[in-house]
């Protein structure tokens, strides 16, 4: 997964990740050019997932 496929239907997946994860915030999936590390950081605190499960998860939305 590269930084435009991420980008590109963000909003979309940001809803999607609410829905399924419901203690996600907005803050949580802030999405900004050059800090999708940080991003995935937070969520893998959050959520006790890996990144590799993090970006599987997100590829299946």
């Amino acid at each position: 997964m590269n930084t435009t496929e991420v980008k590109g239907n963000w909003n979309e997946q940001k809803g999607k990740l609410k829905q399924k994860f419901a203690i996600l915030t907005d803050n949580d999936l802030l999405f900004t050019e050059g800090k999708k590390e940080e991003m995935f950081g937070r969520l893998q605190k959050k959520l006790g997932k890996t990144k590799q499960e993090l970006q599987s998860i997100i590829s299946g939305l």
